[in-house]
This record gives C-alpha cells, sequence and structure tokens, in this order.
C-alpha cells in the first residue's frame, strides 16, 4: 500500500492568509458602479396629492473603495428628493430634474461614496390639485337573527359622514365610501362596532378613518286588527253596497310597541276611480297611514267586491 501524503498544516495557513490579503488588497481599491436606491418624495406642496405612484427606485453611477461598494449594496440608504419645486408638463404632470439635486443627494450617501452621474436625469410625478368634499359614510352588514328578534329603528352610522381630501378629478366619482363588513350571527341584542372606513385605491386623505355602527335589536310579534275602510271619488249619486265594511291588518310589531297599536293605528283606503278606470269589479284596499314602528302588514282580503247601486 502507498503511504497518502498529508498536506502541512503551515501550508493551509498560508494559503488563508495569501486570500485574506489578497482580499484585502483588492476590496483598497477603488471601482465605480451603479447602485440602484430607493428614494422618497419630500415637501410635495399641501394644495397636490400624487394621483399615482412614481418611480421607487433611481440608479447612481458611483465611485468607492470596495469595501464601500459592497456596504452599500447590502445597506442601501433611502434617497430624499426635494419635490417642492417642480417643473409643469401639462395639467396633471410635474417632473423635477434630478442632477440639480446633486450636491444633496451626495450628502444623503455613506462616507466615502463618491456620487458621479445620476442615470435618472428626470422624474416624472402625476399629481392632482388637493380639494376636499363630505361624503356619507354606509354600513355593510350580514346579519341573522335569532327566530322572533329583528331590527329595531334604523341602523345608526357615527359620525354618518366624512370629510375626504384628494384630487380634484378623482374626487367627483367619489359619492359615498363603505366600512368594512360586520357578520353576526344568531343576533337577538343590542350590538355596537367600530369599524374601519374602506379606503378606495387612491391616494385619499380621510378626517377620520373609523365610525361607530350600532342598531337595537328586539324580540317582535305579530298582531291583527278589524280595521274600518273608506272609498274616495266615488260620483254623485251613486251608492256603494260593499259585502264588508272592515278588512283584517296583520302587522308585525316590537314587543315593546305591542300595546300600543289600536284599531285607529291604521287608516284604510279605496279608490273607486282607480277600480272603474281599469275596468275592475273589485276595489282594492290601501294602507295610507300607521305607525312608523310597525316593521310590516298585510291586508286581508286584497280584493273587496262591490255592487253599484243607483
Amino acid at each position: 500500500m502507498k503511504n497518502s501524503k498529508k498536506i502541512p498544516k503551515t501550508f493551509i495557513g498560508f494559503l488563508i492568509a495569501s486570500f485574506f490579503i489578497w482580499l484585502l488588497i483588492t476590496f483598497s481599491k477603488e471601482y465605480s458602479a451603479v447602485i440602484s436606491y430607493p428614494v422618497t418624495y419630500k415637501n410635495i406642496q399641501q394644495d397636490k396629492l400624487l394621483q399615482q405612484a412614481p418611480i421607487k427606485k433611481i440608479d447612481i453611477a458611483v465611485k468607492a473603495s470596495g469595501f464601500k461598494l459592497l456596504r452599500s449594496n447590502f445597506n442601501t440608504k433611502t434617497i430624499n428628493l426635494e419635490s417642492s419645486i417642480l417643473q409643469r408638463k401639462n395639467d396633471s404632470r410635474f417632473y423635477l430634474l434630478v442632477k440639480n439635486q446633486f450636491t444633496k443627494i451626495q450628502k444623503q450617501l455613506n462616507s466615502g461614496i463618491e456620487l458621479q452621474e445620476i442615470l435618472q436625469d428626470t422624474i416624472y410625478l402625476n399629481l392632482g390639485l388637493l380639494k376636499s368634499k363630505k361624503v356619507a359614510l354606509k354600513a355593510n352588514l350580514d346579519i341573522k337573527y335569532q327566530i322572533g328578534y329583528d331590527l329595531l329603528g334604523a341602523i345608526k352610522v357615527v359620525p354618518d359622514s366624512i370629510v375626504i381630501s384628494g384630487p380634484e378629478e378623482q374626487l367627483k366619482k367619489i359619492t359615498h365610501l363603505n366600512l368594512k363588513r360586520i357578520k353576526l350571527n344568531n343576533l337577538k341584542e343590542n350590538f355596537s362596532q367600530d369599524v374601519i372606513v374602506m379606503h378606495p385605491n387612491i391616494n385619499f386623505k380621510f378626517s377620520t378613518v373609523k365610525a361607530t355602527v350600532s342598531g337595537s335589536v328586539e324580540r317582535f310579534t305579530e298582531g291583527n286588527l278589524a280595521i274600518p275602510f273608506t272609498t274616495k271619488n266615488l260620483p254623485e249619486g251613486v251608492n256603494l253596497t260593499t259585502l264588508s265594511e272592515n278588512v283584517e291588518v296583520i302587522f308585525v310589531v316590537a314587543l315593546s310597541n305591542f300595546a300600543k297599536v289600536s284599531d285607529t293605528s291604521f287608516k284604510v283606503e279605496c279608490d273607486f276611480e282607480m277600480s272603474e278606470k281599469n275596468n275592475l269589479s273589485y276595489l282594492i284596499p290601501k294602507v295610507i297611514s300607521k305607525p312608523d314602528f310597525i316593521k310590516s302588514f298585510k291586508i286581508v282580503p286584497l280584493k273587496i267586491d262591490f255592487l253599484i247601486q243607483k
């Protein structure tokens, strides 16, 4: 068997030391490179607002030692671009000349990085004139009530409207704003929830970002009453005879309001002229007056037969 030769440890140490010396020499030299820097736009005029996102990075040609360049590539600073003074191209399109900010950008680079050239000479910004407008907030509800329970009155939204500010052209399209969806199951009691205002996909400013949605929930019950009806638009000299002088009104009302309902709560009326014009041999009763707290109702019968005596 042949004896394998071992590499001396001193030789390995020499190789490692040589590598590090080469690395130090190589990275100590100056190099030119192009680095992509993220940017933000500072001091845009208060009466204007971005309608579209501008470019997020600019490419900059720099000169520095290898160590500095390596560090910059792993830890890239964000460059602030002064945007208070812009040139106008048309109604909503503005631009800034980045080369005019050469000195300001140089000061923002890491120490030892020399700025040589800014490759993006011009950056365009789509700006709209900032206007304000008051718009309504709309609740978005998905509620399933426990059997026998329902909403008492209207849903309350506080505040019911907010002031939004944004580009004039985009603002014209906004008629209302929706609130985040509320989903409730098997509900049998009052509720109140703070929900966020849903932002449209545009850069708007809101006077508030939340609203409170609340509602009163109560047990409901059904009742019925015999209600007398009247007939209007009867020609002079015409005597009308109906089989009944009353109709039955079946209503649904909150349990707390049930005692408030009486036979004077509803007013029912038939229009003879409407029946005559449509060649009908019957009257159609309609509820023309009822309490606001009645949830729903129906009339029985829906048709009233009549005889005319002249």
